[in-house]
């Protein structure tokens, strides 16, 4: 029997429960706003040790509507190859090292994303006002200047405090991505040879469909967002300059980093083996990325493959060092060594990480907070991403739960996408519901039929059978 709460799933609400079950922050502690408003200056007085780059014609490149812009880009093209000038918004020009904006961030975690609306790190005034690298307004900066090789090949990194100001508010639902804007002009040659790198290093890349959350005649529904061919030249970019910084802070021994394991022999011996029950063929030298990139995502025996290489991005994680270099440096799931720097608006490990960099850069000690803070900031990230993958997931599910409300005994067409025993995860295709269903000899990587077994929205649980 179905089971739907009356009246939740509206656009002008519905999350409320979800938010107190998690404990949710509301808003922000009075001395915190007070802080944040207090450090809201005139650009003018952070002009003060900077290098002046307001010539430079920055644009910055997101999703439609985003208000905490981290991020603005300039390539150029040059003789040798290409430079990428890539300003980071500089959180710490705006936060006291333990006052109250500080602590309540490492509380916070990370901002996290719900679809009526955002929990963020910091408070609004700085995250969407006087940190965020707004369009026509001059900004203190973390300016990174990177140089690359004809092939894409990073041939040197330089990072340091600037002003600077950002031209044009870019998205990727309007951006053309056969033309984009000239600040960007040379992004899709250089996005397409990171991105071939990127395969060449043994970066796993899982294309799954990206499921999100949107308002339609005033509930809340799911749909699919494909990814861009911009959102993925752009964030080769910001991969590009979390390995620059990886490379920087290993080298100077001290720092914060980013790290997944090499997953063990016995785990790519299990993805052969599924990779063979789907009817793919992985021929003998074809590493994991060059058998991913080569893959149709259409296809339902390829969305049954990335499901299952999922697997060997688990245990990803933060690793602090001072000193000795710790067992693991790199990431396996991007192919190299690398740090999250690129978004301090919405994550509270760049900021530490940056300020690392920028020392290390000029040549001067890293600041004491930043090094103190290290031990801490591993534990503080890790719980904060759980806490986010909590809320995603819950998120979904409840959304799931209110689309399936009222349609127990209906028959669906899925896909099998990873199968064990007497379930299997699948994803419906219309509406795109994941769940788990049950059945014997569900056959993964292909087309099923199945049947609504039972929906309730208050658990946010909805279960399927083999028709």
């Amino acid at each position: 029997m179905s089971h739907v709460v009356t009246g939740t799933n509206s656009a002008d609400g519905g999350f409320a429960r979800l938010r107190a079950e998690f404990e949710l922050p509301e808003d922000f502690d009075p001395a915190v706003l007070a802080e944040a408003e207090r450090m809201v200056m005139d650009p003018s007085e952070f002009a003060a040790g900077r290098a002046d780059a307001t010539d430079l014609p920055l644009v910055t490149l997101d999703p439609p509507g985003a208000k905490d812009l981290d991020q603005a880009i300039l390539i150029e093209r040059r003789a040798g190859g290409f430079r990428v000038h890539y300003a980071i918004a500089d959180l710490a020009a705006f936060v006291t090292p333990d006052g109250p904006i500080d602590r309540e961030a490492r509380r916070r975690g990370q901002t996290l994303y719900l679809p009526d609306g955002t929990v963020p790190l910091h408070p609004p005034v700085l995250s969407e006002g006087a940190a965020s690298l707004l369009p026509g307004e001059s900004r203190p900066a973390v300016l990174w200047t990177l140089d690359l090789d004809r092939d894409g090949e990073l041939t040197q990194a330089n990072v340091r405090r600037a002003l600077v100001r950002s031209t044009e508010q870019l998205d990727y639902a309007t951006e053309d991505p056969a033309a984009p804007h000239p600040s960007i002009a040379a992004l899709p040659e250089l996005g397409t040879l990171r991105r071939e790198l990127a395969v060449r290093r043994g970066a796993v890349e899982p294309q799954l469909p990206d499921r999100v959350i949107g308002a339609n005649g005033g509930e809340w529904v799911l749909g699919m967002r494909p990814r861009t061919r911009l959102e993925a030249w752009n964030a080769e970019i910001s991969l590009l300059t979390g390995m620059a910084a990886a490379r920087m802070m290993i080298d100077a021994r001290i720092g914060l980093l980013r790290t997944l394991p090499d997953p063990d022999a016995e785990t790519l011996l299990w993805l052969r083996g599924s990779a063979r029950a789907l009817g793919i063929d992985w021929p003998a030298g074809t590493s994991v990325a060059e058998l991913l990139a080569g893959l149709d995502p259409a296809q339902p025996e390829s969305m049954a493959l990335y499901t299952d290489t999922t697997r060997l991005l688990r245990g990803a994680g933060y690793t602090a060092f001072d000193g000795d270099l710790p067992e693991t440096v790199a990431h396996a799931g991007i192919g190299a060594p690398y740090a999250h720097v690129t978004a301090p608006i919405r994550r509270l490990a760049d900021r530490f990480a940056a300020e690392i960099c920028l020392a290390v850069s000029a040549g001067e000690p890293v600041p004491a907070w930043a090094r103190e803070a290290l031990p801490a900031l591993p534990g503080l990230m890790n719980a904060s991403d759980l806490l986010a993958a909590r809320v995603e997931k819950a998120c979904l599910d409840q959304v799931e739960a209110w689309m399936l409300a009222g349609r127990a005994g209906d028959t669906f067409e899925a896909v099998v996408l990873r199968a064990e025993d007497n379930r299997a995860e699948i994803m419906l295709a219309d509406p795109p519901v994941m769940a788990r269903c049950a059945g014997e000899n569900l056959p993964e990587g292909r087309r099923i039929t199945v049947r609504l077994t039972a929906v309730d929205a208050d658990k946010r649980k909805v279960s399927f059978e083999r028709a």
